[in-house]
């Protein structure tokens, strides 16, 4: 028994110190390859966000909104409104908004109309709002006077709504029902 216990005693067999190094560069090696692969993804992930957040201000940068009134003209014929850009929001070139009527029988396209003449059936036009001048591009802290003719007559006691689509930004709807009497000026607020 002593003799089992003194072989025990003398095999002194072990990990040396270049064992140890190279488990311990291994580590290291590891440890930078996971280090280096959170960095990046964290950098990606941080430049991707950044760019979602820049194409959401752009989105509402690009948006508009109505100032004022929603007004009937010449009995039904003509809806007006003014049309300015959000707060802070960019210019929008007025020839390239796209326009589209709906009502309960109808889903027409408006089409844009450059000049000052009166819009024809399916068309629009944008003036200053002294209706003095065309206005094609609608700046910052601008109004543009909006002039559409409906596909048909807007008659009493009906629900229509005119979609404007600018090229960037969000869709302005506006949706009006008549009242039960039309004068040659109606007021639709």
């Amino acid at each position: 028994m002593f003799n089992k216990f003194s072989r025990m005693l003398k095999d002194e067999r072990g990990v040396t110190a270049l064992e140890t190094a190279i488990i311990l560069i291994a580590f290291v090696v590891v440890a930078a390859v996971f280090a280096f692969t959170i960095l990046s993804t964290g950098s990606f992930l941080t430049e991707r966000s950044k760019e979602a957040a820049y194409a959401g201000l752009q989105e509402v940068r690009g948006s508009m909104e109505i100032k004022g009134s929603v007004v009937l003209e010449d009995t039904g014929t003509y809806v007006v409104f003014n049309l300015a850009n959000v707060a802070g929001g960019a210019s929008v070139d007025l020839s390239r908004v796209k326009m589209s009527y709906l009502d309960s029988a109808t889903n027409q396209d408006i089409a844009y109309l450059a000049g000052f003449a009166n819009p024809a059936i399916n068309q629009w036009i944008a003036t200053n709002s002294a209706m003095t001048e065309t206005v094609t591009i609608l700046s910052s802290g601008s109004l543009a006077r909006i002039k559409v003719k409906a596909p048909a007559a807007i008659v009493k006691d009906s629900t229509f709504t005119l979609e404007i689509k600018p090229p960037t930004g969000a869709v302005l709807s506006i949706q009006r029902t008549t009242p039960a009497l039309i004068d040659t000026v109606t007021n639709l607020n």
